[in-house]
């Protein structure tokens, strides 16, 4: 690994439910896998906010006398409170910090300014974009250190999806389904609410908590399921397709969580891939490149194009999509776009401009 030590900062997690937490396991645990140390305590998940406080700053302090000269140090953005402190405790030993943003707070929730956000992330030495898209964001907006991106977040789980096993010499063309899963509020997806008149020759299966949109009406093609642990979804969800759409437009992707989509990377994309479903998404999104080149899917401007489109999908169309989202969803079960794009930053700052 070279003439330095990586290193990272694990911290308490309330749960893994969420897809960030998730998100951050996986790449602490590919981190673990290349030799990196962790710097603060042993990660925990208790949910208790004061015990959540307390070992998180137990962390940090640990994490100072820890560092020595020539560290790398991996940091997952955002970082509560400490960023920057962690950043220039990380210059002052004589060690570099490559960052890797999952979420910035300047597009989604607007707690910051660009201009904020851009400074705080230029305590970094390298920065992991999600992805190409943002990656073009913060060079644009005057991020001037060294510059990557992720792709698509890992997704790992000794899970696989299993297959069901095709029907032969059916004369009668199959009717295609849509899988949308995640937490439902009226602020994210109120687009669902719009389907039941939108939706033709094709069923869409939505897991979540009905309880936020507690107007939907289901219908024949319109099917609710509750929440299925991450897990059994993986290994047995039916479906042709997975969504990735939020907003509450079915003609494009509108609001603070539609419009995000132009830049980030959606964890959702991953989950569906471990799932073995291709992807359907918002044609403007920051992914819908990537699905494409990647031959997992395709990009639509509006939800009312999908009555034509999966029609026309022939059966060696599928068959092609199914045999990539199996590459690609092998790469992420072991942590590949991390690692390939942390080995590229970890390049950069060895070897040198």
């Amino acid at each position: 690994m070279g003439n330095y030590r990586l290193c990272y900062i694990t911290r308490n997690y309330r749960g893994v439910e969420g897809s960030g937490n998730k998100a951050k396991t996986d790449n602490e645990d590919t981190l673990v896998e290349m030799g990196a140390v962790n710097l603060g305590l042993r990660r925990t998940f208790h949910d208790n906010k004061a015990l959540k406080f307390i070992l998180d700053l137990t962390g940090v302090i640990r994490y100072c006398f820890a560092l020595r000269k020539g560290d790398i140090v991996v940091l997952q953005y955002p970082v509560k409170k400490y960023f920057a402190f962690l950043c220039r405790v990380a210059h002052l030993r004589g060690a570099k910090v490559v960052t890797l943003i999952h979420d910035l707070g300047s597009m989604r929730r607007k707690k910051l300014t660009i201009a904020q956000e851009i400074s705080r992330l230029m305590h970094a030495d390298y920065v992991i974009a999600s992805n190409d898209v943002m990656r073009q964001w913060l060079d644009k907006h005057g991020f001037t250190h060294h510059l990557g991106a992720l792709g698509l977040f890992d997704y790992r789980s000794k899970t696989t999806h299993q297959e069901e096993k095709e029907e032969k010499g059916t004369e009668v063309p199959k009717e295609r389904s849509i899988v949308y899963a995640g937490a439902l509020a009226m602020r994210k997806n109120a687009f669902i609410l719009q389907l039941p008149d939108v939706i033709k020759g094709y069923k869409m299966h939505i897991y979540g908590n009905r309880s936020g949109l507690p107007e939907l009406k289901e219908s024949d093609r319109l099917i609710f399921h509750d929440f299925m642990p991450a897990d059994q979804f993986i290994q047995g969800v039916e479906g042709d397709f997975g969504f990735v759409w939020d907003g509450d437009s079915v003609d494009s992707c509108t609001g603070n969580f539609g419009e995000y989509l132009l830049y980030n990377s959606p964890h959702k994309v991953s989950f569906y891939l471990r799932a073995g479903m291709p992807i359907i998404i918002w044609e403007e999104a920051a992914l819908a490149k990537l699905v494409e080149e990647e031959g997992i899917g395709f990009g639509i401007g509006s939800i009312k194009q999908l009555n034509t489109r999966l029609a026309s999908i022939t059966e060696e169309q599928m068959a092609a999509m199914r045999d990539n989202v199996r590459r690609v969803s092998d790469t992420l079960a072991h942590g590949g776009f991390f690692r390939k794009a942390l080995e590229e930053a970890l390049d950069k700052l060895t070897m040198g401009k």
